[in-house]
């Protein structure tokens, strides 16, 4: 008889047990996967401490050590992209961990909320929220980035020429860049990109051998519940209703396969929250999809007119210089 799959361990929901998995659920590889979206994720501030007693939350720890030698070492020196010269090199602070990087693709965030004349401290662990319709997928020039039916958003560093497009088009910002790597460099490194962006792609490869994401795994209380879609949506809904505790992503962006819940309403953490650049919002958020169609031409048109007209200039250049050669 074959093992039961690592999936149905600690952090799997409970109501679904593992025989959703092993009946594929949703789970690529396996026949059932029919729900859109395929599996997700819950996670329920109101049980995260934060991991107190460690250097950093187990879940983010977990999540770097799969991932920090997963970022190529950049060139030295970087390409200055023409005509911004701006790059984005995290490669010298891999130890930053209290915001998004392209070493790190989960944090903890820190909300302190007053309610009913008591102060309360939440840990939010932030990471990509795997849109149902993302936009970043749809809309991404060079197909780097893609929707699986696992539910998991991902983006192929092999392909990604590090516009930052999926970035622009990300409502919370999620994706990161590390400039100096992936194939920009082997075409046109100061006019094709900028390097490659990085995000939670989760744990895309365990999934699809039935095993839970790092970061799932390595809570140990709780925090992240996985599983089929619909029992997790059904899940979410059940403890809101039990607890009078409020939802976040079941409507943002078209609906995403992350799912928040919390015991204060959103607007409130949000407004305590630090955001900013590696660090999303709360805020509510109108389909992007809808948002971006219109300009859906021209943003996937864009960086391949730039390649073709610098190709073509470079051709020209070398005939130019090909026939000054034969002049002589």
């Amino acid at each position: 008889m074959s093992e039961s799959p690592k999936i149905s361990r600690r952090g799997f929901l409970k109501v679904a047990g593992g025989a959703a998995i092993a009946a594929g659920a949703g789970i690529p590889g396996t026949a059932g996967a029919k729900e859109p979206g395929g599996a997700a994720t819950l996670i329920d501030i109101g049980r995260c401490d934060g991991c107190p007693n460690y250097e950093m939350p187990l879940c983010v720890t977990a999540c770097r050590e799969r991932y920090l030698s997963r970022v190529p070492e950049p060139v030295d020196p970087i390409p200055k992209l023409f005509p911004r010269g701006k790059v984005e090199d995290w490669s010298k602070r891999k130890n930053v961990f209290d915001r998004l990087t392209p070493y790190n693709r989960i944090y903890v965030q820190k909300a302190a909320v007053s309610e009913d004349g008591k102060n309360r401290e939440f840990h939010i662990p932030r990471r990509c929220m795997h849109c149902d319709h993302p936009a970043c997928a749809t809309l991404c020039p060079f197909s780097a980035n893609k929707k699986y039916e696992n539910g998991a958003v991902v983006i192929d560093p092999d392909l990604c020429f590090g516009g930052a497009k999926c970035r622009d088009l990300c409502p919370w910002a999620i994706p990161q860049r590390q400039s100096g790597i992936g194939l920009y460099l082997h075409i046109l490194p100061t006019l094709a990109g900028n390097g490659v962006l990085f995000k939670c792609d989760l744990c895309h490869e365990r999934i699809e051998k039935n095993e839970l994401p790092v970061c799932v795994a390595a809570c140990p209380r709780e925090v992240m519940t996985f599983g089929p879609r619909e029992a997790v949506f059904a899940e979410a809904e059940k403890r809101a209703a039990e607890t009078g505790g409020f939802l976040y992503g079941k409507t943002e962006n078209g609906g995403t396969s992350t799912l928040y819940l919390s015991p204060v309403p959103f607007e409130k953490l949000n407004g305590v929250i630090e955001k900013g650049p590696g660090k999303p919002h709360f805020d509510p958020v109108k389909p992007r999809m809808a948002e971006t169609n219109a300009l859906a031409k021209a943003v996937l048109l864009s960086p391949l007119v730039g390649l073709a007209a610098a190709w073509f200039g470079t051709a020209v250049a070398a005939s130019g210089s090909e026939d000054g050669k034969g002049g002589k």
